[in-house]
């Protein structure tokens, strides 16, 4: 957290004013040039906008501490957030890519590419800052709507250039109907980055367990204890920027109450040096048990 706000925060709050500006800079290059690839970005900008403030609503919520009504904290207000952004993300790309359509079977061309062009290097200038922000941020706190946000405007890059390109060949180089071509790809483009934005989110939603490799390591470093003689039923999930974990252990059968707690209390100590951030919940069991009820190690 720096000055007040969280860092999360501050990474929506930055989205929200590159948004803002790169719609007035796009707002009158694609007035002065009409052009479909122009329009594409202009219309991108603005869900960006959009999808901006909805991220920032969801760090917010997300950051509020576990309540009588959300014991497990508000992570997945992240996920929703998310998942308003590829709606919306899904709307623009139908959008762009019908009028990109209906301009080539026009055979309509864009004019003044020099204004076009000019914007499109601003907002390559502006959206490169952003993102090198969010990534700075992203390697100090995870979160998963600010990581869609920022997957986003990386596509912003490739977006801009094509803007530039279709300006290009479309008034300068002569070939007619390069612009609403490159339309149909932002298009396409837009609607591949929904798509892996969904997974992400539905993920989480649906308390998808960690990959395998880092559950792997999860267990070696829980593992190292020497008092610890077993480990079995780990369960994972990932709530926005925050982790949980729960598992058996098997102790010596004789072991006290009192020293099984001093047991978990120092593997607990080890796994949340390795794993910032983690909620773990650890049930002890004599050694045994768990094979003499007849349940699986």
């Amino acid at each position: 957290m720096t000055g007040g706000i969280p860092l999360a925060q501050r990474a929506a709050l930055a989205s929200v004013a590159t948004a803002a500006f790169l719609i007035l800079l796009k707002g009158y290059a694609a007035a002065q040039t009409g052009s479909v690839a122009m329009l594409g970005s202009l219309a991108d900008s603005g869900l960006d906008l959009v999808a901006s403030l909805v991220t920032l609503w969801g760090v917010r919520i997300a950051a509020a501490p576990a309540d009588e009504d959300h014991r497990f904290g508000h992570g997945k207000a992240e996920a929703l957030a998310a998942l308003f952004q590829v709606a919306l993300i899904t709307l623009s790309a139908a959008a762009i890519g019908w009028r990109a359509v209906t301009q080539f079977l026009a055979g309509s061309q864009p004019a003044n590419a020099e204004y076009g062009i000019g914007v499109s290097i601003l907002a390559l200038a502006a959206t490169g800052l952003l993102i090198a922000y969010q990534r700075s941020i992203l390697r100090r706190q995870n979160s998963i709507a600010i990581r869609a946000d920022n997957v986003h405007y990386q596509s912003d890059l490739l977006l801009n250039g094509a803007v530039i390109a279709a300006l290009v060949l479309d008034q300068y180089l002569g070939l007619t109907g390069a612009d609403p071509v490159f339309g149909v790809l932002i298009a396409l483009w837009l609607g591949w980055g929904a798509w892996g934005s969904a997974v992400t989110a539905i993920d989480q939603l649906m308390d998808k367990e960690w990959p395998e490799e880092r559950r792997q390591h999860f267990l070696a470093v829980a593992a190292r204890h020497p008092e610890l003689r077993g480990i079995h039923d780990l369960r994972t999930r990932t709530s926005g920027m925050r982790d949980f974990v729960q598992f058996h252990v098997d102790v010596a059968p004789d072991m006290t109450i009192a020293e099984a707690h001093r047991v978990m209390d120092e593997v607990e100590e080890r796994l949340a040096r390795e794993f910032p951030g983690t909620e773990i919940l650890i049930h002890p069991d004599p050694q045994g048990w768990v094979r003499q009820r007849g349940k699986a190690p």
